[in-house]
């Protein structure tokens, strides 16, 4: 396959974290056989909690997905020659959390076989068509646009012109994946805890400032373990985008919150009692979304102030206080807070169980173990190139067909 023989070779530290991620995937494997033997019984869900973790792990990577256009647009339509050799690792990012939200609907699904009714008997007017639709060719258009462009790089040539109009096309495809996404939930009228006009611009707020925060984190790393750079104004530029995205983010959770609570609508503000104060002595919820309160208001305070946010220290802690407080705003307290109350007031407790926790965490190492063949093979390429400060621009206007 395309220069995958390049993560065949590595050291052995690098041999030791995938067998690590190997035996987490196993493990993974052996809960959802489990899981798949006796049912999703296994998992915590119930009648009036039918989505869990695995959907709120959806939800989440979705936006992870979305990100990559926060790197694709200033560089391929603005030539932002800052984010040459951040972008293909924001692209690898995205191809790889495609595919961890489709292993999370798989293994929500139950039986595996239901994911060919959405193919042979395709329902237009169901947002759960247009959202395999729309996943499907948002993983398309990177794994085209990441091979057509590597290959260049790694031939030192220009790509093809033909590149251009689908890379044109992805960036509002990359919307669309969590614009859909948000209709799910804000299209389910009894559910008044989702049924809000705002909840596709924060769902990509959210996505604007977990995603390049996680990029971040990478670039850091990879500088740190490999020599790698991506290159101090790169850093920054994203840094930055995390600071807006971040305060529009709580700007609309603030708009949200006291819309809820200035007009006492009752159903409304039980969804917000139970997440953050309790609701008929059901409380397990609730540290937790004041933790994801500290990390939000944490992480404004190292990135809005200029200094802080550049200094090597805590930036990794302002990006990682931003990926986990959305995380735990998006990725549990969103999807679990929409179901409880339930439409007839009723409250039930739900709590992952072990099933759940080992594949979704499997699906974290398949994730993982995707991220580091896909930058390894990335960074063999500009080893391979002997590439410095000097990067073929990805699609300049006017260049001649290989």
């Amino acid at each position: 396959m395309f220069m995958f023989e390049k993560a065949l070779r590595g050291s052995r530290q690098y041999w030791i974290w995938l067998f690590c991620l190997l035996c987490v995937m196993v493990v993974g494997l052996a809960f959802y056989l489990y899981q798949l033997h006796i049912g999703l019984g296994v998992t915590g869900m119930s009648r009036n909690v039918s989505w869990g973790l695995y959907i709120a792990q959806f939800t989440f990577f979705v936006g992870v997905a979305a990100s990559a256009v926060m790197v694709v647009l200033p560089y391929y339509l603005h030539d932002y020659k800052a984010f040459g050799r951040v972008t293909i690792l924001g692209e690898f990012l995205a191809i790889t959390a495609v595919l961890m939200c489709c292993l999370l609907i798989f293994v929500d699904l139950g039986q595996p076989a239901r994911v060919f009714n959405i193919i042979l008997y395709p329902t237009p007017w169901s947002l759960m068509f247009w959202d395999m639709i729309s996943l499907s060719g948002y993983l398309f258009l990177n794994v085209i646009i990441t091979v057509v462009t590597l290959t260049a790089e790694r031939e030192e040539v220009a790509p093809p012109r033909w590149i251009r109009p689908v890379i044109v096309l992805s960036i509002p495809w990359a919307v669309s994946i969590h614009t859909v996404t948000a209709f799910l939930y804000s299209g389910l009228p009894g559910r008044s805890f989702w049924l809000t006009a705002i909840m596709a611009p924060r769902f990509l707020a959210g996505a604007f400032c977990s995603g390049p925060a996680l990029l971040i984190l990478f670039c850091l790393i990879l500088r740190r373990t490999t020599g790698f750079d991506v290159g101090h104004k790169a850093i920054n530029a994203l840094s930055v985008i995390v600071t807006y995205a971040m305060v529009i983010n709580v700007f609309f959770i603030l708009v949200e919150a006291f819309t809820v609570l200035y007009s006492r609508i009752p159903a409304d503000v039980a969804h917000l009692q139970y997440l953050y104060l309790g609701l008929d002595g059901n409380y397990h919820l609730v540290p937790w979304m004041w933790l994801s309160v500290l990390l939000a208001a944490v992480a404004l305070a190292l990135l809005l102030v200029p200094s802080w946010r550049r200094n090597p220290v805590m930036l990794p802690i302002a990006c990682l206080a931003v990926f986990f407080s959305l995380w735990l705003d998006k990725g549990l307290g969103l999807i679990v807070g929409g179901f409880v109350p339930s439409p007839l007031d009723t409250v039930t407790t739900y709590t992952p169980t072990l099933p759940e926790w080992s594949i979704v965490l499997g699906i974290y190492a398949i994730g993982a173990l995707m991220i580091t063949v896909f930058y390894k093979i990335a960074l063999a390429v500009h080893e391979e190139i002997g590439e410095a400060d000097v990067h073929v621009p990805a699609v300049p206007v006017g260049t001649a067909d290989r």
